[in-house]
């Protein structure tokens, strides 16, 4: 029994490290795939997807363009959760950091911190 809880355990651990690290291309994605994105809801995802149907985006300003509700505050704060049109995020965003690059840049820190004399 606890093996199995272990094995659930570590097997949500997986998933949810996958959820974060994921990233949305707004050309390819569903409307779950949308909505998996902090701050696109329902709404927001079906107005993508009908804009889409026109044609593919070509860039972030054609996604902004032609989806009422997306501007630059926004597209900024879409592109940090993971979305990209045609692969590419916002220009200033900053992509979110998953638990492995925080651990990473903690493990060098003590490397690069050599103090000179």
């Amino acid at each position: 029994m606890l093996k199995k809880l272990f094995v659930a355990f570590i097997g949500l651990i997986v998933a949810v490290s996958f959820a974060v690290a994921a990233v949305v291309d707004v050309n390819k994605a569903d409307q779950a795939g949308l909505d998996g994105i902090k701050g696109i809801g329902p709404s927001l995802s079906k107005a993508i997807l009908a804009e889409r149907a026109k044609g593919e985006f070509k860039d972030w300003a054609d996604l902004q363009s032609r989806v009422k509700g997306i501007g630059e505050k926004n597209s900024v704060k879409f592109s940090a959760e993971g979305l990209v049109v045609n692969g590419q995020p916002k220009a200033g965003a900053a992509p979110k950091e998953s638990a492995n690059s925080k651990a990473a840049a903690a493990a060098k820190a003590p490397a690069d911190s050599t103090t000179k004399k």
